[in-house]
């Protein structure tokens, strides 16, 4: 990653750190007990093998899912657990944070202890929870750019 790419990173973990402070909680990080996602899609297949072994400098890990999800379309990676799905509805238009990441464009919505993001432009979407042990979060995504530019398109950027 280059270092303007880091800074501009930095500077969007601040703006979410101020985000959450002003705008207050929208939902907690779930736990690895509790990680759900959407029916198995196909279009996740892809993506979710190029899913990296290790997030910020945590080891990928066994996946602990509700009743009727796919462990195909979750990843989890260190405790407490940055958690990875797939299959989620395209975002429409919105006016959350959305940041664009070496390419890939991520919606970003402060939680109550991490932040969530969600793919944007692509369809399915990947939506990354980040506990705010990992903090700043943002630093984590160039991680999973992989697996979010083998989602199919649709046309939607952050800008």
């Amino acid at each position: 990653m280059t270092r303007a790419a880091r800074r501009r990173l930095l500077v969007a973990a601040a703006g979410l750190l101020v985000l959450g402070v002003a705008g207050g909680v929208l939902y907690a990080v779930q736990s690895p007990e509790q990680v759900a996602a959407p029916a198995h899609v196909a279009a996740c297949e892809t993506p979710m093998s190029r899913m990296p072994p290790t997030v910020g400098g945590q080891r990928s890990r066994g996946v602990s899912v509700a009743e009727g999800t796919d462990p195909r379309d979750v990843r989890e990676w260190g405790d407490p657990a940055i958690i990875a799905t797939c299959g989620w509805p395209a975002l429409g238009p919105t006016s959350d944070q959305c940041l664009d990441v070496d390419g890939v464009d991520w919606v970003a919505q402060e939680l109550s202890d991490g932040v969530r993001f969600t793919t944007f432009g692509r369809d399915p979407a990947i939506e990354v929870l980040v506990p705010d042990a990992y903090a700043p979060a943002p630093l984590l995504l160039p991680a999973f750019n992989d697996a979010a530019k083998a989602l199919p398109g649709n046309n939607r950027t952050c800008s």
